[in-house]
């Protein structure tokens, strides 16, 4: 099987530590980021794919180098949802002459607590696949919970294979309402849809040739090399998997293999609070005076104390402070879509930056100077580049590395100062084996990171 892994998301309900140009997949909410828990569990059937964004590509590439995963990615030029995404999947895979692969459709930001059941699911749900069957995951529902959509089977299974068995799908159901869901939880053939997917290439491609031509007829003409994707992908329609396929298949096509393996999707600071007090985990331990049920995560090395107040979430970042109620953070989304009206960036990008090469944070941004934290990985250099509004103060204070300033080369190290003057063009490379790091004051009459003339790029920025 060829797991696939799907890695976008606008980055809203999990605001402010998830933001559009760093969603939650990547964020460190846990022992490790979820795509990184994703890669993992899905290594075993084979190299995952990863199916992103081109906005998200220099992330992608660099979390999963970090990690020591190997995977192939595909970006999307622009956001189209499921469906064309999978159609251009396919479409590979049949260039390709694999059309004849089982594939796994998985999200990149869920977490799975018990993953030996999920492998077992999944291998039943491969199983079925290789049958011409389409299947998908039903997670079997703790709670008459109305922020998903459900899937409901035929009470009768359809096959066995140890513990598990599969059932047709007689109906996909949006988001219910309150009653709905209890009354879902009580029928016992409901479950969660987590947008969890098993075909066969060949099959799918079928399936896209009757139910949803029009975008098949477009995806057809794509390239081996992917030259015109672009092309292609700006002639399409945003629509889910789910609405263009799926809903549209009999129980004779449809299986679900129902499951409980300890699935959450990660959707809310509850959804995250639930976890951490499920696993008796913290991060970051509050002060409570008369006061029970907070939770907090916090910034590093921040205390927190609450008095005479139960019940609230607490996240806090470098520049924003977001305070909720538990039981409402669902509603997250509306202040993101307040914030972001005024305050465009805060909803966009942090105050640190992940780039190819390491990291920096911004320290200080004022009028009339910036200053960064900035960390270069082992082996890696920053670009041969020139600034022409301003000049740069560097401290060394940690690690060592080569300065290359107007083509001369020196030795730098922890505790060593350099200038570089407002045109100069400098790199600095990381000899050791140990992030190298420096503090960098800017001076001049602008800041922006579009102030940058690249001469020389690892990275194939110029």
């Amino acid at each position: 099987m060829i797991p696939v892994i799907l890695s976008g998301g606008s980055g809203t309900r999990l605001w402010p530590v998830s933001r559009r140009n760093f969603p939650k997949q990547f964020c460190e909410l846990f022992d490790e980021p979820l795509q990184n828990q994703t890669l993992k569990r899905l290594s075993i059937f084979g190299m995952p794919w990863i199916l992103t964004s081109m906005e998200l590509r220099e992330f992608t590439e660099k979390k999963a180098k970090e990690a020591g995963f190997q995977a192939r990615v595909i970006y999307e030029p622009m956001s189209r949802n499921t469906a064309p995404a999978i159609a251009m999947l396919c479409k590979i895979l049949e260039l390709e002459n694999k059309d004849k692969e089982i594939v796994g459709i998985f999200p990149a930001d869920h977490l799975i607590g018990k993953t030996d059941i999920f492998t077992s699911a999944i291998e039943l749900a491969e199983a079925a696949a290789r049958e011409n069957k389409v299947v998908t995951l039903g997670l079997k529902p703790t709670e008459p919970a109305t922020g998903y959509g459900y899937i409901q089977t035929e009470a009768q299974p359809y096959s066995y294979k140890k513990k598990l068995s599969t059932y047709s799908v007689l109906k996909f159901h949006e988001k219910p309402s309150l009653e709905m869901a209890k009354d879902f939880l009580r029928d016992g053939n409901f479950y969660w849809n987590a947008g969890i997917f098993v075909f066969s290439v060949h099959l799918m491609i079928e399936l896209f040739e009757k139910y949803q031509p029009q975008i098949w007829d477009v995806v057809s003409l794509l390239k081996k090399d992917l030259s015109n994707i672009k092309e292609i992908y700006s002639q399409l329609s945003s629509i889910s998997i789910d609405y263009a396929i799926m809903e549209k298949l009999t129980s004779q096509e449809l299986l679900c293999v129902p499951c409980d393996p300890e699935w959450s999707d990660v959707g809310s600071w509850d959804a995250v609070a639930e976890v951490y007090e499920r696993s008796g985990k913290t991060r970051g331990e509050p002060f409570e005076i008369d006061s029970s049920n907070n939770f907090v995560l916090p910034r590093q090395d921040k205390k927190y104390a609450f008095v005479g107040i139960d019940d609230l979430i607490v996240v806090d970042t470098e520049d924003a402070l977001l305070i909720a109620k538990k039981g409402e953070t669902q509603n997250v989304k509306a202040v993101v879509d307040r914030i972001g009206k005024e305050y465009p960036k805060l909803i966009q990008e942090h105050v640190f930056e992940e780039r190819p090469w390491g990291r920096f944070e911004i320290l200080r941004n004022r009028s009339h100077f910036k200053s960064k934290l900035i960390s270069v990985n082992p082996s890696q250099q920053i670009s041969y580049q020139s600034h022409a509004r301003r000049e740069e103060h560097w401290v060394i204070v940690a690690g060592a590395g080569e300065l290359t300033l107007d083509d001369n080369v020196t030795v730098v190290s922890k505790g060593n100062s350099v200038k570089i003057p407002q045109g100069a063009k400098h790199r600095i490379r990381n000899t050791g084996s140990e992030p190298l790091e420096f503090i960098e004051v800017q001076l001049g009459s602008y800041f922006g990171e579009d102030d940058i003339t690249r001469f020389e790029d690892d990275y194939n920025r110029i």
